[in-house]
């Protein structure tokens, strides 16, 4: 079942986020983003301040590419989250690392500059978890973030997600070493909790 769910990329509608498979656009919206310095430090990309700087905002013919082949992927899910208002792709969020056998996958989300304090991440990962438990058979979707994005910590808590544990000194920035702390939620968790979202037609 999580096969055919995850071969099937959805378009799902929240109120302030649309969630849906990468078009042209949004590609091309993803080089700003992934050279964007808050990004690039919070994903664990770069380990000092001065590579924060000075990276090319247009994806490169490989990048690019890889994008563009997402929709055929059948053991993955990468979608755009797109502010709906605009039209405009300001991230994107990803179920991957899918262990059938065990039912779980990862999940992880990055917003640019013009997705952050809007409350868009959140909606976004609340309408995938919805659709990943509703529409697959997967019992636990976990993701790792690193201690001192005290801000993801707050949102993936209050979508329902779980501290388990931590990998002590998983990440070094400007000489400082930061834990990643494990995180999950389980298909009981979200049956108690939240109402499942329906993907357009």
């Amino acid at each position: 079942m999580a096969e055919a769910a995850f071969a099937f990329k959805p378009t799902l509608q929240g109120e302030r986020t649309l969630l849906r498979p990468f078009q042209s656009q949004d590609i091309e919206a993803m080089g700003p983003i992934l050279a964007d310095p808050e990004v690039l430090h919070l994903t664990g990309s770069v380990h000092a301040s001065a590579e924060l700087v000075g990276r090319p905002t247009a994806l490169d013919a490989k990048t690019r590419h890889w994008y563009r082949t997402r929709a055929d992927q059948p053991d993955r899910m990468d979608l755009a989250v797109v502010d709906p208002g605009t039209g405009e792709c300001v991230g994107e969020i990803v179920l991957n690392n899918w262990e059938p056998g065990n039912q779980t996958c990862s999940l992880r989300i990055l917003l640019g500059p013009r997705g952050r304090g809007r409350g868009l991440g959140t909606e976004a990962i609340r309408l995938l978890l919805d659709y990943a438990f509703a529409q697959t058979d997967l019992f636990r979707i976990e993701l790792e973030v690193y201690s001192f994005n005290t801000r993801a910590l707050r949102v993936y808590e209050r979508v329902g997600f779980i501290p388990e544990g931590r990998r002590r000194a998983a990440h070094v920035f400007d000489g400082v070493r930061f834990d990643a702390i494990t995180m999950s939620v389980l298909l009981p968790d979200w049956m108690e909790g939240t109402a499942p979202a329906d993907p357009l037609p």
